[in-house]
This record gives C-alpha cells, structure tokens and sequence, in this order.
C-alpha cells in the first residue's frame, strides 16, 4: 500500500526558510519521478516542482525557482523540499506525489506551511 507521509512544516516569517520531508513507502521509491505539490487556502492544487528518479534533473514552477530545492535519498525513501526566502504567498498545505510535474497530491495528510510576519 502506497503511502506518502509528509512532515517539517510550520510558521515563518517572509524571508525564512523551512525544510519539508516525504516518507514514502509501499512502492519502488527509486524508481518514481517525485513531486510537490501546494495547495493555498481557497486555491486548487498547484504543481511545485518535480525530480528525475535518480535525482539527475530537477525543474521548478517560475514562482518558487531561485527559492526551493527538492532533493531525494533513494537510500532512505525520503523526498525533501528546501525552502528559502519565503514569501506570503508561499502559504499552504504541501503534499508530495508520484509522477512528473502533477497537480495531484498523493495521498498523505501533507504539511501546513504558514508564512506570516
């Protein structure tokens, strides 16, 4: 059974930073593209980033590049985002999700991301 457990999120202020993990379990990890993916309140889902299965490539929504990272350990099953200079409108509910540039969470309860001054 698929399951993706999302954690390390919380209150900041703009031009902070924080750092999301994924645990995933319940499938090939190492052989998946992996995402995150953002949910605003009142918003829909919005595609955040998204990593080749070996890490080799990486590729950004225009509004989060320059400012996060994702990264992967295959060795431990774990997808990371790390998150700099964040903005208000960075607020949301982060999920991550299998597949290549998805909108669609996958599944976990995700992590609340709350940037305020």
């Amino acid at each position: 059974q698929v399951q993706l457990v999302e954690s390390g999120g919380g209150l900041v202020q703009p031009g902070g930073s924080l750092r999301l993990s994924c645990a995933a379990s319940g499938f090939p990890f190492s052989n998946y593209y992996m995402s995150w993916v953002r949910q605003a309140p009142g918003k829909g889902h919005e595609w955040v980033s998204s990593i080749y299965e070996d890490g080799t490539n990486t590729y950004y929504a225009d509004s989060v590049k320059g400012r996060f990272t994702i990264s992967r350990d295959n060795a431990k099953n774990t997808l990371y985002l790390q998150m700099n200079s964040l903005k208000l409108e960075d607020t949301g509910v982060y999920y991550c999700a299998e597949g290549w540039r998805t909108s669609t969470p996958g599944g976990g309860q995700g992590t609340q991301v709350t940037v305020s001054s």
